[in-house]
C-alpha cells in the first residue's frame, strides 16, 4: 500500500515506485502500526541502554580458540569457537579467516588481501568469523555505529542485533545463532506468531550505545510521526539461513540524536550500508547516515548521509536508482551546483546493493576525497568509484551535527521509501584496501543464498 503525502519541504513532486515485496498489508494495518509504534517509547530506550551490557565485546578478534564448531540441521558450521590467532587482523587491514556461508572451504587467496575465506575443514572444525567492522578495526577507521538486522557486523559479537514489539506491547530481543554469526529468525517467528511486531530498537555493535528508536518529530514530517517497521515486511536468507530486513515503507523512521563517537563537524567518516535497488521511493529522503541533532533542517553539511534512491538534485545514469550523499541541504553524487548528471553513477537494481559514501576532512593531506561515493551488487563483485574529488560548492568545511538516522532525512522528511539489511559508520577515512575487504566480506555473507 502506498500513502499519499503533501508535497515534501524541497518542492519536489513525489513518485512512488512499485516493486513486488513478499509481504501483504492487510486493512486497517496503517492504524495498527501507529500503534505500535507509539507505544512503550520511553521504556525502550530504557532497555536499549541496558541491553549494551549483553551486546559482548564487539571489535575483539583475538583470545582462546581451537575448539570444534557444531554443524545444525541445514548442513551448515556453526562458529561457536572464540576466535583464535587464524582470526586476528593483520596490519594490512585484511582478516585473515572468516567461514563461507556455505561452510565449504577456501583459502586465503581466495578473497584476495583481506584473507575472507577459510571455511570449515574435513574434521569439521571452523576458523574464526570475521565481520565488516572486524576490517574497519584493523584499518584503524573502527566502527561507531553498527546496525544489521539479518547477521552481526564483529567476528566475536554475541549480542542482541534488534528487538520487537508485540501488538501487546511486550518486547522480544534478536540475537544471533552463535558468535559473529546471522540473526536468530525463529525466535521472532515464535514470539510474533498470530500478532503483529514492530521492530522497536536497532541495537548498535560498536560497543558505543548508539542505538536506533523510532524517530522524534522534526520539522518536516507532514503532520505525522514516523513509525516503526513490521518485523515481518522482508524475509530473506543470507548464507542459507532465514533472517529479516527492515522495509521502510513512507512514513517509517529511526534516529538518535544524543550519540557517541559519532563524527561532527569537518572531521572524517565512511558510511556504508547495504539496501535494495529492486524498492524505491521517490521521495525525501531514505537515508542513512550523520545528521542534525534536533531534528530540524541546518545549514549546508549539517547532515552526510547515504541517500539511495531517485529525484533529487543531483542525477545518475539510466532510471536510477543511484547511490548519493544527502550533505544538506541537497543530494550530490559530484562536485559543484547541484542539478547535474553524473554518468559514472550508474543505476543499481539489484535485489542487494552495497552503497558506500566517504567524507575526508578538507585540510586532510592524506588519502583520497575529500568526497567519495562507490557501490556494488552485494551478491558478486568489488567495488566500483562513482565519484572521487571535490566536495560541492558550498560544503568544505563540512558542519556534521553527530546524529544517526534511518529512513528519513535530517528533518524528518519522511517521504522515501527503501529497504536496509546492514549498514555501519566509522571514525576516520578508511583506505580502497578496506574498503574491497568490507565488500569481500559482505559478498561471503551470501546474502540471497
Amino acid at each position: 500500500m502506498l500513502v499519499r503525502y503533501p508535497l515534501e519541504r524541497r518542492g519536489r513532486k513525489v513518485k512512488f515506485v512499485r516493486a513486488p515485496i513478499p509481504w501483504v498489508l492487510a486493512a486497517g494495518t496503517a492504524t495498527l502500526l501507529y500503534a505500535c509504534g507509539s507505544s512503550d517509547n520511553s521504556s525502550s530506550s530504557s532497555d536499549a541502554g541496558a541491553s549494551e551490557a549483553s551486546g559482548g565485546s564487539p571489535g575483539s578478534t583475538t583470545g582462546s580458540g581451537g575448539s570444534s564448531g557444531s554443524a545444525d540441521a541445514s548442513g551448515l558450521t556453526d562458529a561457536t569457537a572464540s576466535p583464535d590467532v587464524s582470526g586476528s587482523v593483520d596490519a594490512s587491514g585484511g582478516a585473515d579467516a572468516i567461514r563461507s556461508p556455505d561452510g565449504s572451504s577456501g583459502n586465503a587467496s581466495d578473497a584476495g588481501d583481506a584473507g575472507l575465506s577459510k571455511g570449515a575443514d574435513s574434521g569439521g572444525s571452523t576458523t574464526a568469523v570475521t565481520g565488516p567492522c572486524d576490517l574497519y578495526e584493523a584499518g584503524n577507521t573502527p566502527c561507531v555505529a553498527a546496525f544489521s538486522t539479518v547477521r552481526a557486523l564483529y567476528g566475536s559479537y554475541t549480542g542482541n542485533l534488534y528487538q520487537v514489539t508485540r501488538a501487546d506491547n511486550t518486547t522480544q530481543e534478536i540475537g544471533v545463532l552463535s558468535a559473529g554469526g546471522v540473526a536468530n529468525a525463529a525466535a521472532q517467528d515464535t514470539f510474533c506468531s498470530g500478532t503483529t511486531c514492530t521492530i522497536s530498537i536497532l541495537y548498535d555493535q560498536s560497543g558505543q550505545g548508539n542505538h536506533l528508536t523510532r524517530a522524534p518529530k522534526g520539522s518536516n514530517n507532514h503532520g505525522a510521526q514516523d513509525v516503526l517497521a513490521v518485523a515481518n515486511a522482508l524475509p530473506i536468507t543470507i548464507g542459507g539461513h532465514k533472517a529479516y530486513g527492515i522495509h521502510s515503507p513512507p512514513g517509517t523512521g529511526y534516529r538518535n540524536d544524543a550519540t557517541k563517537g559519532i563524527a561532527t563537524g569537518d572531521n572524517p567518516e565512511v558510511i556504508y550500508e547495504v539496501t535494495d535497488g529492486t524498492y524505491t521511493v521517490d521521495g525525501c529522503c531514505f537515508d542513512f547516515g550523520n545528521a542534525e541533532t534536533n531534528n530540524m533542517a541546518g545549514a549546508n553539511g549539517s547532515m552526510e548521509a547515504l541517500f539511495f534512491g531517485t529525484g533529487f538534485w543531483d542525477k545518475g545514469s539510466g532510471a536510477g536508482p543511484w547511490i548519493m550523499a544527502d550533505l544538506e541541504d541537497g543530494v550530490y553524487d559530484q562536485s559543484g551546483t547541484s542539478g547535474a548528471t553524473n554518468t559514472n553513477d550508474p543505476s543499481m537494481p539489484y535485489a542487494f546493493v552495497t552503497g558506500m559514501i566517504k567524507g575526508n576532512s578538507s585540510n586532510a593531506t592524506t588519502g583520497n576525497g575529500p568526497f567519495a561515493i562507490k557501490g556494488s551488487n552485494a551478491q558478486s563483485g568489488t567495488l566500483s568509484t562513482f565519484y572521487n574529488g571535490a566536495r560541492p560548492t558550498g560544503y568544505s568545511p563540512m558542519r556534521k551535527q553527530g546524529a544517526i538516522l534511518l529512513g528519513v532525512g535530517g528533518d524528518d522528511s519522511n517521504m522515501g521509501g527503501g529497504n536496509f539489511y546492514e549498514g555501519v559508520m566509522t571514525s576516520g577515512y578508511s583506505s580502497d584496501a578496506t574498503d574491497d575487504a568490507v565488500q569481500a566480506n559482505i559478498v561471503l555473507a551470501g546474502y540471497g543464498k
